[in-house]
């Protein structure tokens, strides 16, 4: 199977509302069933699980019984960090009988903009290599930070990537990683790609990501970028 692996168990601090950044509804619509129905609408995904906040997983099912999400199958309780929901969404679904080399597509529940492309490669390039890593080079000058002051790096930006989601990987792939990460102290990685690059995989396969992948909604400026975002149309004399 092909599951998605929806990661939905933050509060959203820095948005700053009294509900959860993943429960907002931005043109009437929640922001999470704006990232279910991606997954919902592609022909390769066999189920949706989602790593959900303490206390809101009713919420969210009735939500997704509202807007017809069929492929969700599971949810699981999120944890304190990034990391820790990840793998009891993991755990989770290999307490729930799914296969060893289920493939699992790992993703932000407040990233909405995923498009079809993008699953399709991922999956693709995870059957292929076994691992798949959306993201984009960077075209930015890069500097790092030091005190107050900015200073150039060695690294050339063309060799430099920004990663979005999905990351993708085998079931058994994760938990593996994510065994060793705990026998080595390692508790609070900020995605998966970095969690199996710190646990001893150094070469993932990079999947193209877009620009609009890239918005992750964080902070409330976020919202008026995805409100004008899906109101926008290709111009038709684009190539």
């Amino acid at each position: 199977m092909n599951i998605a692996l929806l990661t939905a168990g933050g509060v959203g601090n820095r948005m700053g509302q009294d509900i959860p950044k993943q429960f907002m509804c931005i043109d009437n619509q929640p922001v999470i069933i704006y990232t279910m129905q991606a997954f919902q609408y592609h022909p390769e995904i066999d189920a949706i699980a989602v790593v959900c906040l303490p206390g809101w997983s009713v919420i969210l099912q009735a939500y997704a019984n509202q807007y017809n999400i069929t492929k969700l199958k599971w949810i699981f309780d999120g944890a304190d960090s990034n990391q820790g929901s990840i793998y009891n969404g993991i755990t989770g679904l290999k307490k729930s009988g799914c296969s060893d080399d289920d493939i699992i597509l790992v993703h932000d529940g407040v990233r909405p903009l995923v498009d079809p492309r993008i699953i399709t490669d991922n999956i693709a390039t995870c059957k292929e290599f076994g691992y798949a890593v959306t993201g984009l080079t960077c075209k930015e000058a890069i500097m790092e930070l030091v005190g107050q002051t900015v200073t150039d790096i060695d690294i050339p930006r063309e060799r430099l990537v920004r990663t979005q989601t999905p990351h993708t990987y085998k079931l058994s792939t994760l938990l593996e990683a994510h065994q060793k990460a705990i026998s080595q102290g390692i508790t609070d990685t900020v995605a998966s790609c970095t969690l199996l690059a710190l646990t001893g995989v150094k070469n993932q396969h990079i999947v193209e990501g877009s620009e609009k992948n890239g918005l992750k909604l964080t902070r409330p400026q976020d919202v008026d970028l995805f409100k004008a975002l899906i109101h926008t149309n290709p111009e038709p004399w684009m190539k």
